[in-house]
């Protein structure tokens, strides 16, 4: 296995910990931090979902910079990036104080699960299409959106701007239309399957 997909797979193995600081119920206190009030717990578990999303970009950077893209790495990538973005979702929609509807969840998770369906008909039939600029765009709005839940609506809280919520939004509407692009692109493979 190569470095980038080694940091790929650190991606993925950093989710557990991501979970346990934002579900096992420490009792680290709140802080009040650039105008957002928080608990220590979703700090810290904000920082290691921004650490683990940054893995996104040196992995790919890296597998670039050396003529490192593999299959495995095209295949690993887009599943590490939906697994830790799903699992933050899910969280977000745990926790009481934070704005993330279930619908809107939802419709995110959803469209992961479609495009690695239509990922896995592709792969079988000897095609392993790697992410394109729209899916990246999706990426990176999602991030975001779910950094900025994680952490408060921190900064904007001070001019009382919904940033977190704005930016949930456009994550979701670059999921629909990256999605909707995904499908359009490939609906050959769904035509010839039987």
């Amino acid at each position: 296995m190569n470095i980038p997909n080694r940091i790929t797979v650190s991606r993925i193995l950093l989710i557990p910990l991501f979970l346990i600081m934002m579900l096992v119920p420490f009792d680290w206190g709140d802080m009040h931090l650039l105008g957002a009030d928080l608990p220590v717990t979703h700090f810290v578990g904000a920082l290691i979902f921004i650490i683990a999303s940054c893995t996104d970009w040196v992995d790919g950077h890296y597998a670039r910079k050396y003529n490192l893209v593999t299959n495995m790495g095209k295949f690993l990538d887009p599943l590490a990036d939906k697994l830790l973005v799903s699992a933050a979702l899910i969280v977000l929609v745990e926790l009481p104080d934070v704005y993330a509807p279930s619908w809107i969840v939802i419709i995110i998770i959803s469209r992961e699960f479609a495009v690695t369906g239509l990922r896995l008909l592709l792969a079988g039939e000897g095609e392993v299409v790697a992410a394109n600029m729209l899916g990246k765009i999706k990426t990176w709005t999602q991030i975001i959106a779910i950094s900025s839940l994680l952490l408060h609506n921190i900064l904007f809280e001070m001019i009382s701007f919904r940033f977190d919520i704005l930016s949930l939004w456009v994550a979701m509407i670059f999921t629909i239309w990256s999605g909707w692009d995904y499908f359009a692109k490939n609906s050959h493979v769904l035509k010839n399957s039987k």
